[in-house]
């Protein structure tokens, strides 16, 4: 882990904030969730689908309590980070894609999640919120990227493999993947 970090690897409240142009025009705020977040947090996994939150949570979801709420958006900015899209729906600003991880013990490794709106699919949200988190743990000096999912989760596995991670059996559970990417000198379109 280095010990100089870059203004852009600083992560907190109100900082860093991008807008992003999806592939069908629509314009996307991605910024870091803070607790301010929650209640945002909470009507974007209940507006999930049964099979989306099934994905994103290796398991059914349908009401989030609110301790788990609190540990998705009370972050450290140290060890983790989460990354929020929101969009204008309906003249609201909603979350429509998150994306985060939270670093092991040795700051080296990281585990990943993310998760898009079922409505913002296939706009290229997905690969726009990962390339943030990749390049936000690159410039902390974390070194390996890892995701668990459903490997029937075909939608991960596209996003995976065009961001260049790799793939491998979970040796815990035959259902499940673990996708894996080494930062040290990986490019992104961030």
């Amino acid at each position: 882990m280095t010990d100089t970090y870059s203004p852009s690897a600083y992560v907190g409240p109100d900082y860093p904030r991008w807008s992003q142009t999806l592939s069908d025009g629509t314009w996307v705020l991605i910024r870091p969730i803070g607790r301010q977040d929650a209640k945002a947090e909470r009507e974007f996994i209940q507006g999930l689908s049964a099979q989306s939150k099934r994905m994103r949570f290796l398991g059914q979801i349908s009401d989030p309590s609110d301790d788990f709420i609190e540990r998705l958006t009370d972050i450290d900015y140290v060890n983790d980070v989460a990354l929020a899209a929101l969009a204008q729906v309906g003249g609201k600003e909603k979350v429509v894609g998150v994306s985060r991880y939270a670093a092991d013990a040795t700051r080296e490794r990281c585990e990943s999640a993310i998760v898009v709106a079922d409505d913002w699919q296939g706009k290229g949200l997905g690969t726009a919120l990962m390339h943030k988190l990749i390049k936000i743990a690159q410039e902390r000096g974390l070194r390996l990227m890892e995701s668990t999912d459903f490997a029937e989760n075909t939608e991960m596995r596209e996003l995976a493999a065009d961001l260049g991670f790799h793939c491998r059996p979970d040796p815990n559970d035959a259902r499940q993947v673990i996708y894996s990417l080494p930062l040290n000198d990986y490019k992104t379109g961030a």
